[in-house]
């Protein structure tokens, strides 16, 4: 199967984290498994077509609901799922249908996280990298509160 690049793929963290719009072509898996990323994260209610064409890759399901922001718990998760897999040399893909709101919002907390920025650094960095990133006005209030969470003021 000839490897193909997903839609609104990019690399956010190179070899550790890329956000894209939902695979559906056996070729999208298998460009991810030659990039490095043996993870990918889907943050639609229902898995993406022919996700089961590439079996070395694992799929992690987070259900968000289109244009509503993920809970603490579900930033939490993929955070973690992150986390894991970068821990043993492996790139993690998260999409969601478009690659833009629930997507981007995910990987603004990852920025806050990982980088030590605050939330409007991060949103501003995602949406140079992603144009058209973090779609609501809640989507933007989730990124703040992780890190009002994860930052607490000294």
């Amino acid at each position: 199967m000839a490897a193909r690049q997903p839609p609104n793929f990019s690399w956010v963290d190179p070899q550790k984290l890329a956000g894209l719009a939902c695979p559906s072509l056996p070729g999208h898996y298998q460009f991810l498994l030659d990039n490095g990323i043996q993870h990918l994260v889907c943050l639609c209610q229902a898995l993406p077509q022919n996700y089961n064409s590439c079996p070395a890759l694992e799929v992690h399901r987070i259900g968000i609901v289109d244009f509503t922001p993920p809970s603490p718990d579900q930033i939490r998760r993929f955070l973690s799922i992150v986390a894991e897999a970068n821990s043993k040399g492996q790139g993690v893909g998260v999409h969601c249908m478009h690659g833009h709101g629930r997507t981007g919002t995910m990987l603004a907390c990852y920025l806050v996280k990982e980088k030590k920025i605050s939330a409007d650094q991060a949103i501003a960095q995602i949406r140079k990298m992603r144009p058209g990133s973090i779609e609501t006005r809640d989507q933007e209030k989730a990124v703040q509160e992780f890190q009002e969470e994860s930052q607490p003021t000294v």
